[in-house]
């Protein structure tokens, strides 16, 4: 997939932290990895502990540092609290913190007055801790205007918090067990470009539930409980991921509105190809369709301008240029380049003789 070369060309330069050099543990963050940028003086997201001697990363720092916590001289603003069986977040964080990072503790709440001295917060990481209900609050967190990272994965969460800045960049609440979301939730957060929800036990999107999202570039509602696509998404919307739900099947209009969407994963869905209308897909936007590990028989039709499509383990035993290219002529071929459809009931020997015409561009193809 696209997005993976871009993994793997970031981790090559090493201006970025490699999401793969490190335990699934510590790096989980919701599955979408958390770059750092080293030249903007970014600390490492990885967890200190077991990597340095405490005597090295504390050395001559002369800040006072909360107890079970390590304030490392090389990153003065950066609070590293996690891994500690913490039942609750400091109560006196040096007032120049800008990342904290509390991840796999035992926090039950985060109380209004915590954070209150720390207003130059940008990051704050709850992963893997016992936030329950609705105790997340945001109205903790409303006045931290630099705040542009909120994690909450793995926890306990029955609701998304609520009054969080405008500043928001990023808000993960993955792995909770959110069930609803309701109108104006998302209200004021203009600025949010990813929204990680999957996990959870949603089951439908009420009308203006994602009002608000003026920039949302990427959106996770992956292992939910959707039993069709979900309505009011938000128009933005680049990246859509529905991996995991238990579809009956798309509409020719399932995805209408969503006229940015250029990377789309709907694997694990139980889609069949009589559920599945020739339209659903007519989106002259979409780059890459993930479509692996259903219960297809034949291949689905595709816009043109498609490039990436993955069709491994289902049950295809016929390919159909038309599902391709639905006319005739030296314009009418098809932009893909990467087609995956092994783990299906049909051989190479059984494509059309004259699919080179059609998928003239097409690099590899795997059947």
């Amino acid at each position: 997939m696209a997005p993976l070369c871009a993994v793997a060309l970031l981790c090559i330069l090493g201006v970025w932290q490699c999401v793969r050099a490190t335990p699934a543990s510590q790096m989980d963050y919701g599955g979408v990895p958390l770059w750092v940028n080293r030249f903007l003086g970014e600390p490492s997201v990885m967890s200190l502990k077991d990597r340095l001697d405490p005597h090295r990363y504390q050395a001559n720092n002369p800040e006072s540092c909360p107890h079970r916590c390590y304030c490392p001289i090389q990153w003065p603003t950066a609070l590293y609290c996690d891994h500690s069986a913490l039942t609750s977040v400091p109560s006196s964080p040096p007032e120049d913190t800008q990342y904290l990072f509390l991840q796999s503790n035992n926090i039950t709440s985060l109380p209004s007055t915590v954070l209150a001295k720390a207003m130059d917060l940008r990051w704050l990481i709850l992963d893997h801790n016992q936030l329950q209900g609705e105790l997340l609050a945001g109205a903790a967190l409303q006045n931290h205007i630099e705040l542009r990272y909120l994690f909450a994965n793995h926890n306990r969460l029955s609701a998304v918090p609520r009054g969080l800045p405008a500043g928001l960049r990023q808000l993960r609440l993955a792995h909770n067990q959110i069930s609803s979301i309701s109108a104006g939730t998302f209200q004021g957060l203009q600025n949010l470009t990813v929204l990680l929800l999957q996990g959870n036990r949603l089951q439908t999107i009420k009308p203006k539930g994602f009002t608000g999202l003026l920039n949302l570039d990427l959106l996770d509602l992956g292992e939910n409980r959707f039993k069709s696509v979900p309505t009011y998404l938000p128009p933005s919307v680049q990246q859509l991921y529905l991996s995991g739900n238990n579809f009956s099947g798309l509409g020719e209009s399932s995805f209408a509105g969503l006229e940015r969407l250029k990377y789309l994963r709907l694997s694990r869905c139980g889609l069949q190809s009589a559920g599945v209308p020739p339209e659903a897909f007519n989106m002259s936007t979409l780059v890459e369709l993930d479509l692996s590990y259903n219960r297809l028989a034949t291949t689905p039709t595709v816009p043109t301008s498609l490039q990436y499509l993955y069709l491994e383990a289902n049950e295809i035993q016929e390919f159909k240029l038309s599902s391709f290219c639905p006319g005739e002529g030296p314009l009418s071929y098809s932009r893909m380049r990467i087609i995956r459809m092994d783990g299906n009931k049909m051989s190479y020997s059984q494509l059309p003789l004259d699919w080179v015409y059609c998928l003239r561009v097409l690099q590899n193809i795997f059947v």
